[in-house]
């Protein structure tokens, strides 16, 4: 076997960065962000926000150049009018780094990732928008597929021995490299090597495709036995579904939306990996299958649109229910088109959902335009209701009895708005100017330090308060956990630990069991030593110990209100740490003795250690345990 010298590897990746120059430029740009993202240790930071913002314009910019290039070859467009159209896409996808702020916008990650699905959609059919060459575009998206699993498989391969090495020097020289060299080094590989080495595989004789009959023989096995077995697996359970509701005469789960489109996709990917080979004789079943899958997806497509119905028509447009009726629009369009044609043009496929995809993420008809008119008309609706919108503007609801549906509703519509697009959203329904109250929210975090992502999640809350207030709706919550602690005056969160050192004595005792945290508030562990069965039970506020058929309880609500009671007798203890700055919050770091208790059987004295305790507390109830964590030092008699 004849490897590559140095030298030729070095042209290769040359040749590469001349042809894709734009590309590589941008992976670097990735690569140098995620470095810097992985170097900053100052979690929630504006800066580490840009780092992150940064790799998805990269992101985008790469995919956009490559498509670019990809359709310049493909047209003969060389010299200066080549490098102005890559420049046009360069354009295109630098100010996505101001326009994707997910930190502030939560939906700007979903609109990241259609746009990252748009791009790559049309980076597959970029070289073959002339007519014809139907055989070149499946070897071409063939080619890329093979390629990017062999970059994966090669970066992963490469990863692995680089980290071996490292933690060689380490072991053997005493070399101490830092914590943040494997996620550099993740990072310069997936975005440097695996970007070059996939790009160095992307064809470029486009009209040679044509004449490329090879098929792998791995694919052909993979499709027949793998995805076409999955598919009708699962179209047979579907079926039975929708015959079922049938009987039943009743809407369909909302979940069943998505076996729907995992049965398109499986169906849908696998006619197309076999395309070339279906005109084959001994291949002929497979036209017979994918007409009949076309068929067979008819009466999923009516199911999928009546199961997104249901929840569109009492809940209203969201950007994930109006990508999902869109992708059921296309279903029905793909299927008709590959029933009723008898062109057979699958490069239909990634041509029409690029351009629906990129239709969903701006605009009027956009996912997010959509969804906002659809949650504020709702809104507006439970207003009116109350005879609280008048002469275009949305007037406070305080004072009317409105209903706990009702004013949970509202505020559900109220946290969408604000998320999706700010107090903007409600200017026009709002007889005031909400630019000085958003400026005079964001002076008063700007006093707990806006630089820490944590301080602008919350400016979003406070947002959604003032609007609360504003409208009347501050005694509702969009969620029943809310209510629960709305009805609780008072309520308090602690959080307990010892200022033991981690070390636990436990010369005196015969055994020692470990307590983990119960916050499914049921669980029970059995333990055997030495013909002793011991059983650890926890039951809301009780923790117990069954040992032999001896039982044993510790009052955790008696003893954590022991605890802070009287609560000046902690103010020396008292953290200082910012996540504890609210007044809802408590922790303390307190001498081991106030967390032991002792417990006594027959047989057996069993203290209980706690090193952590956390707990809710208001007047009128107590305290409410949320987790315990600790030890059984079990002593025999």
């Amino acid at each position: 076997m004849k490897f590559p010298s140095v030298k030729s590897l070095l042209e290769g990746i040359l040749t590469t960065i001349k042809r894709f120059p734009f590309e590589v430029l941008f992976a670097l740009c990735a690569a140098i962000a995620g470095t810097a993202w992985t170097r900053n240790h100052d979690y929630g930071s504006i800066y580490k926000d840009n780092c992150i913002r940064l790799l998805m314009m990269a992101n985008l910019g790469l995919l956009l150049c490559l498509a670019a290039s990809l359709f310049s070859e493909s047209r003969g467009i060389t010299g200066l009018r080549k490098y102005l159209l890559k420049s046009l896409a360069v354009l295109i996808s630098v100010p996505f780094f101001w326009l994707l702020n997910p930190f502030d916008r939560e939906y700007d990650i979903l609109r990241f990732f259609l746009l990252s699905f748009s791009f790559h959609l049309l980076v597959a059919f970029a070289a073959f928008t002339s007519k014809g060459g139907l055989h070149g575009f499946w070897q071409f998206n063939k080619t890329l597929f093979l390629r990017f699993l062999a970059g994966m498989l090669y970066s992963g391969v490469l990863y692995l021995g680089l980290v071996a090495a490292i933690l060689s020097t380490k072991y053997l020289f005493n070399i101490h490299w830092s914590d943040d060299i494997y996620l550099i080094l993740w990072v310069w590989i997936s975005c440097i090597f695996n970007t070059i080495f996939f790009l160095a595989g992307v064809p470029s004789d486009f009209n040679g495709l044509d004449a490329d009959t090879s098929y792998p023989k791995a694919l052909k096995i993979f499709t027949q036995y793998v995805l076409i077995p999955l598919a009708t697996v699962y179209v047979i359970i579907l079926l039975a579904y929708e015959v079922k509701i049938l009987i039943e005469w009743r809407l369909p789960k909302g979940y069943v939306s998505s076996l729907i489109l995992g049965y398109a996709v499986f169906g849908i990917l696998s006619i197309l990996l076999v395309h070339p080979i279906r005109e084959q004789a001994e291949n002929k079943w497979l036209k017979i299958y994918a007409r009949s899958f076309y068929f067979l997806l008819i009466p999923l497509i009516v199911l999928l649109f009546l199961a997104m119905f249901a929840r569109v028509l009492p809940y209203g447009i969201t950007p994930q229910r109006y990508l999902l009726l869109v992708l059921a629009a296309w279903l029905f369009f793909i299927t008709l088109y590959f029933l009723l044609s008898k062109k057979q043009n699958i490069k239909i496929i990634p041509i029409s959902l690029c351009l629906l995809t990129l239709l969903s993420v701006y605009g009027p008809q956009g996912a997010f335009s959509v969804s906002t008119y659809s949650q504020r008309r709702i809104l507006i609706n439970i207003f009116k209701k109350y005879d609280a919108f008048k002469d275009g503007k949305l007037h406070s609801l305080k004072g009317k009895k409105v209903s706990r549906k009702d004013g949970s509703n509202a505020v559900n519509k109220l946290d969408f708005l604000v998320d999706n697009d700010d107090l903007d959203a409600l200017q026009p329904y709002i007889d005031k100017d909400l630019k000085p109250i958003k400026d005079s929210l964001l002076k008063n975090e700007k006093g707990n330090d806006i630089k820490i992502r944590y301080s602008r999640y919350r400016l979003a809350r406070d947002k959604v308060e003032w609007a609360k207030n504003y409208l009347g709706l501050s005694g509702f919550y969009e969620n029943e956990d809310d209510y629960r602690y709305e009805n609780k005056q008072g309520l308090v969160n602690y959080q307990l630990s010892t200022n033991a050192d981690g070390m636990l004595a436990v010369k005196a005792y015969d055994y020692v069991i470990t307590v983990g945290n119960d916050y499914n508030r049921s669980d029970s562990t059995t333990f055997h030593a030495d013909n002793i069965r011991f059983v650890s039970m926890a039951n809301i506020n009780i923790r117990s110990l069954l040992i032999n058929g001896e039982l044993v309880k510790f009052d955790m609500k008696k003893m954590a209100e022991k605890i802070i009671r009287p609560e000046s007798k902690l103010k020396n203890y008292k953290e200082t740490d910012g996540n504890y700055a609210s007044p809802e919050y408590k922790a303390y770091t307190v001498n081991d003795s106030l967390m032991t208790t002792v417990g006594q059987t027959l047989h057996y004295s069993v203290t209980f250690k706690i090193s952590n305790l956390s707990f809710d507390y208001t007047t009128g109830d107590g305290a409410t345990i949320n987790s315990v964590l600790g030890h059984y030092l079990i002593k025999v008699k």
